[in-house]
């Protein structure tokens, strides 16, 4: 039996006006937490629990044909390594995705301009749909003992007045939320691919289209990858969107500060930084326990991110494909963490977008154009929806009105918002990921 030792993960989303009218929110376990309208929170009970060191994989390398390692030579002289599938970025949108092709038996290399695996931040909360996913992926078993489930949701005013209480499991008996730590997730997908499928320290520099239709990825250093598919999963500031046409993420108004901390006998904070007395000064209302997890935060985890979205406006947005090339994850759709689905809408795309590739592949009545046609129908139906409602929602939270704020505390949190449609958007379903139901 695991032996769970508690921290928690604070988000505080912090908007540069100032509010009167202030909502709280809590994720209940057995501790309490406060979400502000203003300056929403969340705080999940994880247990510390840290691979040292990513354990090699003795899952064989799958591979497309036997030649794709190979390298020729152009005529520039500089050496071109052929690949079939490359997946930019070693995140967890590509991370996901070269495992969930990997169990359909087909091999990727995955490039990644940092030097090893970037697992900084925080946590990311998923809710059954993600779970589901990771449990297709086979990653599933061994992340859920090591985070404990987030019972429900307490809303209260600034006052503590408490205005309504949900628990998950009285709506939905599927539903599952935990919060994983972003360490561990990475951890653990990496360990599920061969040790030479991550190229680290390959930071894309271009990318060419040949007149043969080859798609070259000139890294820095002045090596060439040849790929027959490239899969973008390099996050919100993408430099594959832009070389496709994307706009730049839309900053949406407001900041999240996150921390990971231990309490209550987490380590003793001296000086603390600029960012926790910001924190705290945000929060200075808030019950004392939540003031102590913040204060028992190791300065190297607090960060200030300016929360982005971008909308998919059919028949403006670009298509996220340009020839062999396609985007996945926050490189496509960022959305603002209100529903907390950023990171389970990654997931999605990494097994929507597998099982497509694998269909391709074992029928051969698709093109690859064809397959990224399909993989973006199917996804924006689900994508633009889910960053429209997570906008709008953040905009309710971050409301100055007072009229507005009041019509909220008093009538529309007591008597009009159900948690069924609030957690609708967690069903998902999808065929099961082995290479014989493709």
């Amino acid at each position: 039996m695991t032996k769970l030792n508690p921290s928690h993960l604070f988000t505080i989303n912090q908007s540069p006006h100032n509010s009167q009218n202030l909502l709280k929110h809590t994720h209940t376990h057995t501790h309490t937490l406060n979400f502000n309208l203003k300056l929403m929170a969340t705080l999940v009970i994880m247990p510390q629990k840290w691979p040292s060191r990513l354990i090699a994989s003795s899952l064989p390398k799958h591979r497309l044909n036997k030649s794709i390692c190979a390298s020729i030579k152009n005529n520039s002289k500089s050496e071109v390594r052929k690949e079939d599938i490359v997946i930019v970025g070693a995140g967890i949108a590509g991370l996901a995705t070269a495992v969930a092709l990997q169990r359909l038996g087909i091999g990727s290399l995955v490039v990644e301009q940092a030097e090893s695996l970037r697992t900084g931040g925080t946590s990311l909360t998923f809710s059954k749909n993600g779970w589901k996913i990771l449990d297709a992926i086979g990653v599933g078993t061994d992340l859920r003992p090591q985070f404990l489930q987030i019972q429900g949701i307490v809303m209260k005013s600034e006052d503590g007045r408490e205005l309504r209480s949900f628990n998950f499991k009285d709506e939905d008996q599927t539903q599952e939320m935990r919060a994983v730590e972003r360490r561990i997730l990475l951890e653990t997908l990496a360990n599920q691919l061969p040790t030479n499928a991550i190229s680290f320290s390959s930071k894309l520099k271009n990318i060419e289209i040949t007149d043969n239709n080859e798609t070259i990825l000139k890294l820095e250093g002045d090596s060439h990858i040849s790929a027959k598919i490239v899969i973008a999963c390099d996050g919100i500031r993408s430099p594959v969107a832009k070389w496709m046409g994307f706009s730049e993420p839309r900053y949406v108004g407001y900041c999240a500060i996150r921390g990971l901390g231990s309490y209550p006998n987490g380590p003793k904070i001296t000086d603390p930084s600029i960012l926790r007395e910001e924190a705290v000064k945000l929060v200075k209302n808030w019950p004392k326990e939540l003031l102590n997890v913040i204060e028992s935060t190791p300065d190297d985890t607090i960060i200030r991110t300016p929360l982005v979205d971008r909308w998919l406006w059919p028949g403006l947005s670009p298509p996220p494909s340009k020839g062999n090339v396609v985007l996945v994850g926050d490189a496509w759709h960022p959305m603002t963490p209100n529903l907390g689905q950023g990171a389970c809408c990654a997931l999605e795309d990494a097994v929507v977008l597998a099982k497509k590739v694998a269909q391709s592949l074992k029928f051969g009545n698709l093109t690859v154009e064809d397959v990224f046609r399909s993989y973006a129908d199917e996804r924006w139906q689900r994508i633009f929806p889910l960053t429209v409602r997570a906008n709008l929602a953040g905009g309710l939270l971050q409301m100055d009105n007072s009229a507005v704020c009041s019509f909220r505390n008093n009538i529309l949190v007591p008597k009009l918002i159900r948690l069924g449609p609030m957690l609708e958007h967690t069903n998902f379903d999808f065929e099961p990921l082995n290479f014989d139901s493709v």
